[in-house]
């Protein structure tokens, strides 16, 4: 005799339920995907017996799910053409929280020609209640002739009894809650609202998901009229783009990808699609985008790539797949190997994720190297839009990614006037360079204008241009390309001095010992020394530095937040072949006048620098002294 008493859930499971239906999912419309993922499981469940039982027949045309909204009766029913469940089966898959059919299916027929089991752990189901007063599932399982309902309110327990279908497969009723203060329930009866979820989540769910829409048409007996029907329709793409062979898809095919997936409102540069079945088996497209997203240089932007598993949205955006210098990425990745935890919401950190992350940080840097040197104009504007990232990503983390970065840099050389790669910059250095130099300002005019680049062009040695304020400290991070050294132009030793220039620069030291040294007192605390210059061409005077920290990092680090009040150390270089020279040296005896002359020279080479002269209201009056 058939018993209608309602059985409790075990202790266990019922804690779980409670947890889970507080807890577990941190959104609600998760509920839609999890049922849909068991019903397309249900489907799969024939197919693999239909491969050994030679009196079935599978044909995919006669196998859907089927989503119906009744807002008059507040229900969303959820039918599937799948293999349905015994009343054995009800009691023992949905009596029992975390026990999963599909799991101990997968486990017993192992996965062929691309069909996976999706449900794993056997709580998918129960986050029904998150919407749900009341879950029915009405369920007549192949090869019976007899259906079952199994009801429930949620913790309290549940009922199973007899019930007539007259179909294989189930059907789950839901019965929506009444909207509360906080929570509009009726959304879930929307027809545009589950097509959203469903195109979400579900989209490439391998059976059609159908549901019966309002759409206009032509009246029959009226012309340029219109009459709302409703018309059952297939919501979900079926057979996602990354399934099929490269060879079948074009370029317009992965740009329409990405603006339906609205990874952004530009045109990717370049797209990248990776069929990975080594270690660990998974599919990715990626993007390389055109333009910088608004918020992408702010706290605000959320780096990371959509994650499926076997088709069924798992993250909107996965930043574990993406290292912070490779953030400007979209796309996605959809893999049968992850290691889900039980909402299926989140992953456990493990080795299949490490494994992707490096195959697909390692792709983005081929596919970057490949349009730098085959499409330099694409990879010209991408780099105008996310090379600071690269920088910083250089500079970043103490140097660890300097190697996996260092060749896709691009500065404005002083020879081409356009971008080139570290790579190109070395490959023409004359052999007697030593250095890489370069110069750094607010500017590509302003550095061009600077005195200190005099005596490295007169050389014929190339200058990088640093015109961004990440670009001198990944270089100090970098250290050098190719065992070639980086040297800034406003270093106290450029390395070209032959031993003669040297010779003829100690002397002009030792000759004007007493000079520099007046000069150097008058500026004490501002520069460390004063000091004759070989640099120096047609200007007067200009700064330079010793040590690690320059004047553009100085400006840079006390424009900070924080307000970091670090110094460099400034020498005051003195161009003993200009006549202002001479005036010094004619001055020398006249402390009023050397103090004059040595302010002006000074203040000179901050404005030259774009460095903040102390007291402008003094400069202008130690101006009008010398002219009157």
């Amino acid at each position: 005799m058939f018993s209608w008493r309602k059985k409790q859930f075990k202790a266990e499971s019922k804690r779980l339920l409670e947890m889970m239906i507080n807890s577990i999912y941190t959104q609600r419309e998760i509920f839609l995907r999890e049922l849909i993922s068991n019903a397309s499981d249900a489907i799969d469940k024939i197919y693999y017996k239909a491969l050994t039982d030679d009196s079935l027949t599978f044909n995919k045309e006669d196998y859907y799910v089927k989503i119906t909204a009744d807002k008059a009766s507040r229900t969303l029913t959820i039918a599937d053409t799948g293999i349905g469940m015994t009343k054995e089966d009800l009691e023992n898959n949905l009596g029992v929280i975390a026990k999963s059919g599909s799991l101990a299916f997968k486990s017993e027929n192992e996965a062929k020609d691309g069909h996976n089991i999706i449900g794993q752990f056997g709580v998918g189901f129960y986050s029904a209640f998150m919407v749900a007063d009341v879950v029915t599932v009405t369920s007549r399982a192949l090869g019976s002739d007899e259906a079952y309902k199994w009801e429930s309110e949620g913790a309290d327990g549940y009922t199973i009894t007899p019930a007539e279908k007259d179909s294989v497969g189930t059907e789950i009723v839901l019965k929506i809650k009444e909207n509360t203060e906080d929570d509009q329930y009726d959304e879930y009866l929307e027809e545009y609202r589950l097509r959203a979820i469903i195109k979400k989540y579900s989209d490439f769910i391998r059976y059609p998901i159908k549901m019966d829409v309002k759409t206009q048409r032509p009246k029959a007996d009226a012309e340029n009229e219109f009459e709302e029907v409703q018309e059952e329709q297939t919501i979900n793409s079926m057979v996602p783009i990354w399934r099929k062979n490269k060879g079948e898809l074009t370029d317009e095919d992965y740009v329409n990808f990405y603006n339906e997936k609205r990874y952004g409102f530009d045109k990717p540069l370049k797209h990248i699609h990776v069929k990975a079945d080594g270690a660990v088996v998974y599919n990715a497209i990626l993007f390389i985008p055109e333009n910088t997203p608004f918020d992408y240089y702010t706290k605000e932007y959320e780096k990371g790539l959509e994650l499926y598993s076997n088709g069924v949205l798992i993250m909107d955006k996965c930043g574990d797949l993406l290292p912070d210098y490779f953030s400007f990425v979209k796309g996605m990745v959809d893999s049968e190997d992850l290691s889900l935890n039980i909402s299926r919401e989140m992953l456990q950190h493990d080795r299949q994720l490490t494994l992707i992350a490096k195959n697909i940080k390692n792709k983005v840097k081929s596919a970057l190297q490949g349009m730098m040197k085959d499409e330099r104009e694409n990879y010209e504007k991408f780099f105008a839009s996310f090379g600071r990232g690269l920088k910083f990503g250089v500079y970043n983390d103490y140097g660890m990614n300097k190697e996996d970065l260092q060749d896709l840099l691009l500065f404005t050389s002083s020879k081409e006037k356009k971008l080139v790669s570290l790579d190109e910059y070395v490959s023409r250095m004359p052999e007697d360079q030593k250095y890489i130099y370069y110069a750094s300002g607010d500017s590509i005019d302003r550095i061009e204008k600077l005195p200190q680049t005099e005596m490295v062009l007169d050389n014929g040695y190339e200058i990088l241009y640093f015109t961004d304020d990440v670009d001198e400290f990944a270089i100090k991070m970098l250290m050098k390309y190719k065992e070639k050294e980086f040297k800034s132009v406003s270093s106290g030793d450029l390395g070209i001095d032959s031993e003669a220039d040297k010779q003829e620069n100690e002397a002009e030291e030792s000759d004007n010992k007493e000079l520099f040294e007046a000069m150097g007192s008058l500026l004490a605390g501002k520069v460390k020394s004063v000091k004759a210059s070989k640099r120096l061409k047609s200007h007067p005077v200009c700064l330079s530095t010793e040590g690690e920290v320059s004047i553009e990092m100085e400006k840079i680090l006390k424009a900070m937040p924080n307000g970091q009040d670090i110094q460099a150390d400034k020498v005051l270089e003195i161009n003993t072949n200009h006549e202002v020279f001479q005036s010094l040296k004619a001055l020398q005896a006249d402390q009023d006048k050397l103090k004059l002359y040595t302010n002006l020279l000074y203040n000179q080479a901050l404005l030259i620098e774009g460095l903040p002269i102390a007291d402008p209201v003094e400069f202008t009056n130690d101006i009008c002294k010398i002219m009157v």
